[in-house]
């Protein structure tokens, strides 16, 4: 079984077709149909692989220079309102990416034999679009536009920004591999987001396409680091009062002058009689 590699380079090779067509079909056989009625997305397809020199599409931005290999820990849409964890996967049994189990079906799958998101090289990162009971992390990939801001955090520190360039809707029959993980341009560093659409079969419990977003990077920036909360500083020792200056002890009490006789009231008159007796 031959190799498909990604602009030919044997470092940045992904899965051979096989194993992707097995991913996708794995991908797309949701549990239920809530998603049978999602509208379908209408994005142009862009052929082949593209040539080196892929000219980049009025109004959007440069392309930044690839960054060195990080793994990714988030993934954020902000106009989707997504920000979901990143797991990292290889292959399962069947030979597809191992996706999160739909108990996670808030994370996303970056397959970790692949380019690292904002090295060189389309990196892909994979999603349920549903599970049996609601949406899933993917549910709203497929109205993205073109020039849409994708945000990976890496474990390096840095926030890898991409910018949509192409959203596709590709048949499972027949699989066009290069249209879901080639890359546009071998020179630059390519974000790949896959998810499942098309119609849904609720006999066969699949869908009929897979919706890819190709992005490449436009940007990095440090990661916000999250505030510390202040440290109260320890308040001043309160000071002790001055201790109170004691009272000055009582004087003594001054003798009491027996009043002269005659010169009270009648309480004295009675103690003068009595004295008289004695």
């Amino acid at each position: 079984m031959s190799e498909a590699r990604a602009g030919g380079r044997k470092r940045n090779r992904l899965l051979t077709r096989v194993a992707w067509a097995a991913l996708l079909l794995a991908l797309c056989l949701a549990g239920g149909g809530g998603a049978a009625d999602e509208p379908e997305t209408q994005a142009t397809g862009r052929g082949g692989v593209a040539a080196k020199s892929h000219p980049r599409a009025h109004g959007l931005p440069p392309a930044h220079e690839p960054l060195p290999g990080a793994g990714p820990q988030s993934l954020e849409i902000k106009i989707l309102g997504l920000k979901a964890p990143v797991e990292s996967h290889g292959l399962d049994k069947l030979g597809g990416v191992e996706l999160p189990p739909y108990e996670r079906a808030h994370a996303v799958s970056w397959y970790k034999d692949g380019p690292t998101p904002g090295s060189l090289g389309p990196s892909v990162i994979v999603g349920h679009v549903d599970t049996e009971k609601a949406p899933a992390v993917f549910a709203g990939l497929s109205v993205l536009k073109r020039g849409a801001k994708i945000h990976v955090n890496r474990a390096d520190g840095t926030v890898a920004e991409f910018t949509v360039e192409d959203i596709t809707v590709v048949p499972n029959e027949p699989f066009d591999a290069d249209k879901v993980y080639g890359p546009l341009d071998t020179d630059r560093a390519e974000l790949r987001l896959i998810t499942c659409g098309g119609e849904y079969d609720r006999k066969k419990h699949l869908y009929s396409a897979n919706i890819v977003v190709t992005s490449y990077l436009t940007g990095v920036t440090q990661a916000r680091q999250p505030q510390q909360p202040k440290q109260s500083q320890s308040p001043a020792p309160a000071q002790q009062p001055a201790p109170a200056t004691p009272p000055a002890p009582p004087s003594p009490a001054a003798p009491v002058t027996p009043a002269p006789s005659g010169t009270g009231g009648g309480d004295a008159d009675e103690d003068d009689a009595e004295y008289e007796e004695e």
